[in-house]
């Protein structure tokens, strides 16, 4: 039969979305530049940019999942979305390489840091104490890597219920986490910018802070959705990728509170010591 389709890939139909989320991101960074750089207009054009960024991926995945529902994602679309996923994780590995890069160059060498003090931390910094809320924080996070698990566990076994208790407990765990890290930086000792220890400290704990709030975002979708029924023991990609991401982050906290938090402050003064 003419048209009949005798394969087990998915041909996309023409859509709009590529387009506008290049666009989109075109537009964000540009106005990014010029708002840093004090240009007239570049906050009004990077926040369109950001919410036509927003507005790509809402209707883009929500085509994704019309997809799912029609039948479209085959075990061979699901193994390449798995394939997808896994090299989206391994291009945020990079990204977090390059900020321990800073800070073991910056605490191995720190004669390279002459034109402040040749020193780090810088003198005068006070250091957060590692063992009170980055050490909760870590707890916090450990836990939160069970119950995702757990969730996982229930939607394998059919357990709706079980999926839904352990995606609440993981959300309320991350804004839990988000919560205390806000607070630490409201209290930090030192500011942003002035040294190189603070700007590679809020560069690399801030942009974890803000994967923790995308996995969290990400983990609140799959719960609404658990909620409508979407997922099944055969079929939870959306859940699945949300799973690895939450576990992504859990480990680059662990090698950031051991590489940042303890040794980057060893025999450094410690805040409120």
């Amino acid at each position: 039969m003419a048209g009949a389709k005798n394969h087990d890939y998915h041909i996309l139909p023409p859509s709009p979305w590529p387009l506008m989320g290049a666009t989109s991101a075109f537009i964000m960074a540009v106005g990014a530049v010029m708002w840093m750089h004090e240009y007239a207009g570049g906050g009004t054009a990077f926040i369109i940019g950001v919410l036509g960024v927003l507005a790509t991926m809402f209707f883009w995945w929500s085509d994704v999942i019309k997809e799912a529902h029609h039948g479209d994602h085959t075990p061979v679309v699901q193994l390449h979305l798995r394939y997808g996923m896994i090299l989206f994780i391994a291009s945020e590995v990079m990204f977090f390489v390059g900020w321990f890069w800073a800070f073991f160059d910056f605490s191995l060498f720190p004669s390279h840091l002459a034109p402040v003090d040749g020193l780090f931390p810088s003198k005068g910094i006070e250091v957060m104490n590692a063992f009170e809320l980055p050490l909760l924080n870590t707890l916090i996070l450990l836990c939160s890597g069970t119950t995702v698990t757990w969730a996982h566990h229930a939607i394998i076994h059919g357990d709706r219920e079980g999926l839904k208790k352990g995606l609440w407990c993981t959300v309320l765990l991350g804004m839990l986490f988000s919560s205390i890290q806000a607070y630490e930086y409201i209290h930090a000792p030192f500011p942003f910018g002035k040294t190189p220890y603070s700007s590679v400290f809020y560069m690399a704990t801030g942009f974890h802070g803000f994967h923790v709030i995308i996995g969290t975002i990400f983990l609140i979708v799959n719960l609404v959705r658990s909620y409508k029924g979407d997922f099944t023991p055969r079929q939870h990609f959306g859940f699945e990728a949300a799973a690895w991401y939450w576990h992504f982050v859990d480990v680059v906290w662990l090698f950031l509170f051991c590489a940042i938090y303890v040794w980057g402050g060893w025999g450094a003064p410690v805040h409120g010591g």
